[in-house]
C-alpha cells in the first residue's frame, strides 16, 4: 500500500503537538529542551476545527535583501513575523505606502527567531565560503564574535550558554581556515577609539552629545531611516567585525608579509545584519590604503547557525574537540572586549577605558562589575563620576521599540544622556538573529544564561581593561600609531547616510 502523502496543512498540524524539541529537530535542524505543549505555535493554530483560522500573513522579504529570505513553501501564514517585526523592533507598519524602494528593513533577523516553520532564515553564504577555502591563492582568515562562544554550543546539544570558545577555533581549524582571530580584540580597539571619542565630545563643542553608540548595523540602519536628524550624534567608530577586516588587510598583511588582494576576510557573527553591513560601499577603507577600492574590508559573513551547518557538514563532533588557542597579533582580548555580546557591555567597557583616559587610574571595582548597566530592563540608566569630567550620564537600550522611547526624549530634550549604547536585538548581541533558535520565540531565560556566561569570562580574565590589551599596544605602536590618529581615523572610522528619503516614515509612530 502506497503511503498517504501529507499536505505542508496537515504537516504543521501534526507537529504542533510536539513541543518545542519537535520544533527543533523537524521545522529548524536544530536541538532544544523540550517545552512542552504546543507552546511554540502561535495559537490561532491550536485552536479546534478548520485549520489554520486567524491567518494573519507576513512580512514582505525583497529579493536583494542582504540578510535574510523566506522558502515561500515553508510559510504558515502565521503572522509572528509581524508581531516581532512591528510590536519589538517597530519596523513593520511604521512607514507609509506605497514603498518608494526597497521594503525597509534594518536587517536584524529577529523575524527568523520568531518563525515557526524556518521559513525564514539568513541569507546562506556558505557557498562563497567554501568556493575561498578550496582556492589556494587565498589567504582566508576568519573572526569570531563573543556571541558566538556562548551560543554555538547549543546546536549540538549543549546547555544554552555553554562556553566553546576553544572548540570553536578548532573546528574552524578543522575546516581549513588559515588563521583564526578574535573579534574581542578588535571590540577592544573600538572601545580604544570610541572612549576617545567620548572623551572629546564630553570637553568640547564641535560634535553634538549625546554620543550613540555605532557598533550595531540593525540600529544605524534604523537611525538612518528613522532618525536622520540625529546621524551626527552616532559615533563614527566602526563596528568590531568591521574594525578587524580593515586591520587585516592593512596592518596584519604587513606583518605577515600577505598581498591584501589575496585575503578572504570571513566573519562569524550571532547577527544577521552583519551581512549587509560588510557590504556598505564605504566599508573598503583598506581597499583605499592600498588604491584599490574594490577591496572590502570583510569579503563574507556567516551567522551562528550557518557555521553549526557547516561543522556538521563536515563530521566534526564540536564536542569532542580539544581547545585550541586564537592565532597571534589579532587574538588577544580582554574581558572589556567579551562583554561587547551583551546589552550594557558596550558601555561598561567604554567607561572603564574612558575613566583611565582622564585619570591614569584603573576604574574602581564598581565599574567593572557595573550593576546599573547590566540585565535585561529595555532601557537602564546610570550615572558616573569621572575625576576631571564630572558627571557623566548614560543610558543603554536594546530592542528597537525601546529605541524610540529613547530617541523621542533625546529629540524633546527631556533628559540629559551624555552616551547611550543601542542595540537592536533584545539582549544586545547574544540576542541576535543569527543565532541558535533554542526556543519558539527566544526567551529570557536563553539570553541570561548566555550573558551570565559572557560575564563570567571577564571575571575570570586577566585582563578587563582594553588598554592593557598587549596585541592593541602593538597595533597602535607599529602601525596606527594612537586613538583618533589620522592613521586610525582612515581605518577604523565610517560615515553614515541619511536614508529617510527611502521611505515615508509615519509621524504617530
Amino acid at each position: 500500500m502506497k503511503d498517504k502523502k501529507v499536505s505542508r496543512r496537515n504537516f504543521f498540524k501534526l507537529v504542533g503537538s510536539a513541543g518545542l524539541l519537535g520544533t527543533s529537530v523537524i521545522a529548524t535542524g536544530c536541538s532544544g529542551d523540550p517545552a512542552g505543549g504546543k507552546g511554540w505555535m502561535p495559537s490561532q493554530y491550536n485552536s479546534a476545527g478548520s485549520w489554520p483560522v486567524k491567518v494573519k500573513g507576513r512580512i514582505a522579504i525583497d529579493d536583494n535583501n542582504l540578510s535574510i529570505e523566506r522558502d515561500d513553501a515553508k510559510c504558515i501564514l502565521c503572522g509572528q513575523c509581524i508581531e516581532v517585526c512591528k510590536n519589538v523592533m517597530s519596523v513593520y507598519g511604521t512607514y507609509e505606502l506605497p514603498i518608494k524602494n526597497d521594503t525597509p528593513c534594518v536587517n536584524c533577523g529577529q523575524c527568523s527567531l520568531w518563525c515557526p516553520s524556518g521559513a525564514i532564515t539568513e541569507k546562506n553564504n556558505i557557498k562563497e565560503l567554501m568556493a575561498a577555502l578550496n582556492d589556494k591563492s587565498k589567504h582566508v582568515i576568519v573572526q569570531t564574535a563573543p556571541a558566538t562562544k556562548v551560543a554555538l554550543g547549543e546546536e549540538f546539544g549543549l546547555a544554552p550558554g555553554s562556553i566553546v570558545e576553544g572548540k570553536q577555533v578548532a573546528a574552524l581549524k578543522e575546516i581549513g581556515f588559515d588563521a583564526v582571530v578574535d573579534t574581542c580584540f578588535s571590540a577592544d580597539l573600538t572601545i580604544m577609539e570610541e572612549a576617545a571619542e567620548a572623551l572629546h565630545r564630553l570637553t568640547s563643542t564641535d560634535k553634538p552629545v549625546p554620543m550613540f553608540t555605532s557598533c550595531c548595523p540593525g540600529w544605524v540602519k534604523f537611525c538612518e531611516y528613522y532618525y536622520p536628524e540625529l546621524i551626527g550624534n552616532l559615533s563614527s567608530c566602526k563596528s568590531p567585525q568591521q574594525m578587524m577586516g580593515a586591520v587585516v588587510k592593512t596592518y596584519y598583511a604587513k606583518e605577515k608579509g600577505l598581498n591584501p588582494e589575496n585575503i578572504f576576510s570571513v566573519a562569524i557573527m550571532p547577527c544577521t545584519a552583519k551581512k549587509a553591513e560588510c557590504k556598505r560601499p564605504e566599508m573598503n577603507s583598506a581597499g583605499h590604503e592600498h588604491g584599490n577600492a574594490d577591496i572590502m574590508d570583510v569579503d563574507c559573513v556567516i551567522t551562528t547557525r550557518e557555521l553549526a551547518q557547516l561543522i556538521k557538514s563536515k563530521k566534526i563532533n564540536l564536542n569532542n574537540l580539544a581547545d585550541v588557542k586564537y592565532d597571534s597579533i589579532l587574538g588577544e582580548s580582554t574581558g572589556a572586549g567579551v562583554i561587547f555580546g551583551t546589552t550594557g557591555g558596550v558601555m561598561e567597557a567604554a567607561i572603564r577605558t574612558l575613566y583611565y583616559n582622564v585619570t591614569k587610574d584603573n576604574p574602581p571595582e564598581e565599574l567593572l562589575n557595573w550593576q546599573s548597566v547590566r540585565g535585561l530592563n529595555g532601557v537602564k540608566e546610570a550615572t558616573v563620576s569621572v575625576p576631571g569630567v564630572g558627571e557623566v550620564s548614560i543610558a543603554v537600550c536594546h530592542g528597537l521599540k525601546n529605541a524610540r522611547t529613547v530617541l523621542k526624549k533625546v529629540k524633546n530634550k527631556e533628559a540629559s544622556w551624555q552616551f547611550i549604547e543601542f542595540m537592536a536585538c533584545p539582549g544586545g548581541c547574544i540576542g541576535g538573529g543569527g543565532q541558535p533558535r533554542t526556543s519558539l520565540p527566544p526567551t529570557d531565560e536563553i539570553r541570561k544564561a548566555r550573558i551570565a556566561n559572557l560575564y563570567s569570562l571577564d571575571n575570570k580574565a586577566v585582563k578587563r581593561l582594553s588598554y592593557q590589551n598587549k596585541e592593541i599596544q602593538d597595533a597602535y605602536s607599529k602601525y596606527l600609531t594612537q586613538p583618533l590618529s589620522h592613521k586610525a581615523e582612515e581605518l577604523l572610522h565610517t560615515r553614515f547616510e541619511n536614508k529617510s528619503n527611502l521611505l515615508n516614515a509615519k509621524k504617530d509612530v
